[in-house]
């Protein structure tokens, strides 16, 4: 029987590293092979119109903390609906993959003037991530999937379901005002993390990679951490 000490059911070890892995090999491998070729600038003008707002930056790196409390939420439901989570995300990235690689995108970012302590640290984002692999985002992406991990989820207080859609959201904006993506990036995330779920609970996908895991890693598949 599973402990109750556990975090995250020991069953979702295995399929939170291969979503890890997944999404690694997705936006850093792609680039060892894709930096000489061509890529395209989907910018407009309503993106011209976004101000550039450095102090975003705040919300653009403290997603990750975000993601985390949300992904041991999702691997914390009932085991069908945690694989239904756990599908979508590495459906989704095997989807971002290919894009990667058959239509690789860029943008043009702005010319940081100020010495902040927000405009340094755009400067250290833009020297440490390049302006690739944009379509779609996976920060919007990552930030979705963490919203569908908790929305339907009676366990979790409303208050919180709420503040994670409202954190989503924030995401997604936060990525336009850091000028790191554009707006049909944004969009492109958000579609395909609805559409990921939807995918996988209708066509099955789920069912199957719950029963792959269940091969691969037979312990571990007792009582499932509940949400209190």
């Amino acid at each position: 029987m599973e402990k109750k000490t556990l975090l995250i059911p020991k069953a979702t070890w295995l399929p939170l590293i291969l979503t890890l892995t997944c999404n690694n090999v997705a936006y850093f491998g792609t680039r060892l092979f894709m930096s000489g070729k061509e890529h395209y600038n989907l910018s407009n003008a309503l993106d011209a119109k976004i101000p550039f707002l450095p102090w975003t930056i705040t919300i653009y790196w403290g997603c990750y903390l975000f993601w985390l409390v949300n992904y041991i939420i999702g691997c914390r439901q009932e085991q069908e609906e945690a694989f239904r989570f756990l599908g979508a995300d590495l459906f989704s990235k095997m989807v971002c993959f290919v894009v990667f690689v058959v239509f690789p995108t860029t943008n043009t970012r702005p010319t940081i003037e100020g010495h902040s302590i927000w405009e340094e640290g755009m400067r250290l984002l833009y020297q440490i991530d390049a302006a690739d692999n944009l379509l779609p985002s996976i920060h919007c992406l990552a930030s979705w999937l963490s919203f569908i991990a908790v929305r339907k989820n009676e366990k979790i207080p409303k208050w919180y379901r709420v503040a994670s859609f409202l954190m989503a959201a924030s995401v997604c904006i936060s990525t336009l005002t850091t000028k790191q993506h554009v707006l049909v990036d944004v969009a492109a995330g958000v579609v395909l993390g609805e559409f990921s779920y939807w995918f996988v609970g209708k066509s099955g996908f789920s069912k199957w990679y719950m029963d792959v895991m269940r091969k691969l890693e037979p312990k571990g598949w007792g009582k499932w951490a509940q949400n209190k």
